[in-house]
């Protein structure tokens, strides 16, 4: 039986394997002569030097900047993230729903902040709430960012909500509603639970884009880790090698998170999870249990009179 990867692509050839060889060696090059530059430029600049590093060794780099820069990107993208994942669900929900209004202004809503950069809604929100004394002083940087974040970000996952619902196959909507159940009442206790268990991966993955873009609230004076990096920078004269620490705590972070999302998507694989093979819902109707499973079909179990 010939792999999917057959089907859609031929074997490549003698003239091909010669091409695709030149092409990775050529490539191999150019990376190698963009890294010589770049190590080259940094060390006319004094920036490889040991001096440069040895900050990194002692405790209070970190205790003093590099470990409260860090926790001021978890404690946003970590708020953000609650907050996204509510405006999302709300917003999702309002666009599937069957009263119109409801529908034209979430998508309204939806379409509005995914459009807008997360920047732009970071200061804007900054200068609201400066200008109108809405939160102390302090948290001013912190509540812009969150804002910023959370109303991109939770209309990214509302169209996740969306688009989950609408890929289950009709099937489902159809056994609900035949049974009795409000389209309300089919979205909530049928489809939503399904498209949420198959969007898992994508909802993780989310969280990635969520603590990337924190580091944006270095444009309104947020003190997260790059803020704190270029203060720790300025402050032993090593600003390269800083933001190159900063940068590797921001590829661990996002790895890991990226790790857990695929571990989830095995997870759910090994459960037979995902939308087309979703555990069955049982839904008690009238005093019939009604038992809905992934493909539509429906199976009645009438309680005894």
């Amino acid at each position: 039986m010939s792999s999917p990867t057959a089907v859609l692509f031929d074997a490549p050839g003698p003239k091909a394997r010669r091409r695709h060889a030149v092409l990775t060696a050529l490539g191999a090059v150019l990376v190698a002569l963009t890294l010589w530059v770049v190590l080259r430029k940094m060390s006319e600049a004094q920036q490889l030097q040991s001096t440069m590093w040895t900050p990194f060794l002692h405790g209070e780099a970190w205790r003093e900047y590099l470990l409260p820069g860090l926790w001021g990107t978890v404690k946003a993208a970590g708020i953000s993230i609650v907050l996204a994942g509510i405006f999302g669900l709300l917003f999702g929900v309002g666009r599937l729903s069957a009263v119109a209004p409801v529908r034209w202004v979430s998508g309204v809503v939806v379409e509005f902040f995914r459009a807008v950069p997360v920047l732009i809604m970071m200061i804007f929100a900054f200068n609201v709430y400066v200008f109108n004394a809405v939160f102390p002083s302090t948290l001013n940087p912190l509540a812009a960012v969150v804002t910023g974040l959370t109303l991109y970000n939770g209309s990214v996952l509302a169209e996740l909500v969306r688009s989950g619902v609408h890929s289950l196959p009709t099937g489902q909507s159809e056994a609900g509603l035949s049974i009795g159940l409000t389209p309300g009442q089919v979205l909530r206790s049928i489809q939503l639970p399904q498209a949420l268990t198959a969007m898992l991966p994508a909802l993780i993955g989310q969280m990635v884009v969520i603590l990337k873009d924190s580091a944006l609230g270095y444009q309104i004076t947020y003190l997260d880790l790059l803020n704190w990096s270029k203060t720790l920078g300025s402050n032993y004269a090593n600003t390269v090698p800083a933001y190159i620490v900063a940068a590797v705590l921001f590829i661990v972070i996002n790895f890991s998170l990226t790790v857990l999302a695929r571990r989830v998507e095995q997870w759910l694989s090994s459960r037979g999870s995902g939308i087309e093979s979703t555990a069955a819902l049982e839904t008690t109707v009238i005093g019939a249990t009604v038992t809905v499973v992934p493909h539509g079909h429906v199976a009645d179990e009438r309680e005894p009179r």
